[in-house]
């Protein structure tokens, strides 16, 4: 039996792959799991725990927190999707050209890289977002430039690794152009690992940008995201403990789900 059918009879991976793609049905149809509207509050139902009419309970205007949560996958889902985009292309596209052409490049991208990898990559989005200023996709944006580091550095081994094969050095005797030799040949097989990283970088990044959500950096209230609605329900941690304690449970499975799948195709990779 092929080993990717023996990986997804783990458990662990099932529930990993069954909480994504509840979180990415969420952000695309959010009707599918509540009719509830996120923004509309009924005052008569406020702070009331979870029920069966209200799974997460309600807020300090009596919204349904479950509403919330799931219409703020989109955003905060959106958000990660074009910080890793980010950090896949430019990382991997510096990576690229510093593995393949050598010399002087490879010295001068390495060594901004090595500054990048020198600062934690929260404080790093942290100072860009603030530069950049408020809203989703700047939150994003900063998110991604934090982390494409990584991906440079990864990109880089695996051509340095892959230049050496015969097959490319048989391809550039046959006086196939540097640049078909590196899309045919050096990319497809020095891209495995790299996807594998991205697939632990979004757990990555859904941290970050509710982290940055967290602290008012994202989206405007009241529309609904994971860090905002974590935010928002700390003033209430003695009283209704359930308005930050769901909000964080679905950051922390989903950032967990994502770990396990990485490691999972990391495995196939290798």
């Amino acid at each position: 039996m092929p080993d990717v059918l023996v990986r997804t009879r783990r458990p662990g991976l099932v529930v990993a792959v069954a909480v994504l793609a509840f979180a990415l049905l969420a952000a695309l149809v959010p009707g599918l799991f509540t009719g509830q509207d996120p923004l509309a509050g009924v005052p008569a139902e406020k702070m009331q725990g979870p029920s069966l009419a209200h799974l997460f309970g309600t807020d300090e205007t009596g919204r349904d927190i479950f509403a919330r949560v799931v219409h703020g996958a989109a955003l905060s889902l959106q958000a990660t999707v074009i910080a890793v985009v980010v950090a896949l292309a430019a990382g991997s596209a510096l990576g690229l050209l510093a593995g393949f052409r050598g010399g002087a490049l490879d010295s001068a991208i390495m060594r901004g890289v090595d500054v990048l990898l020198a600062i934690p990559s929260i404080l790093l989005s942290l100072a860009l977002v603030t530069a950049l200023g408020f809203g989703t996709t700047n939150v994003a944006i900063a998110v991604g430039v934090a982390n494409l580091a990584q991906f440079a550095r990864l990109m880089r081994a695996e051509v340095l690794r892959v230049r050496s094969g015969v097959f490319v050095e048989a391809a550039r005797a046959g006086g196939v152009r540097w640049t078909g030799v590196l899309g045919r040949h050096v990319l497809p097989n020095a891209l495995g690992p790299v996807l594998a990283l991205a697939t632990l970088t979004f757990g990555t990044a859904v941290l970050e940008v509710s982290a940055l959500s967290f602290l008012g950096y994202g989206a405007t209230p009241p529309t609904p995201e994971w860090g905002s609605l974590v935010a928002g329900g700390r003033g209430f941690l003695a009283t209704a403990w359930w308005m930050t304690t769901f909000p964080g449970l679905t950051v922390a499975a989903v950032v967990l789900s994502a770990n396990r799948l990485s490691r999972a195709i990391e495995g196939d990779v290798r």
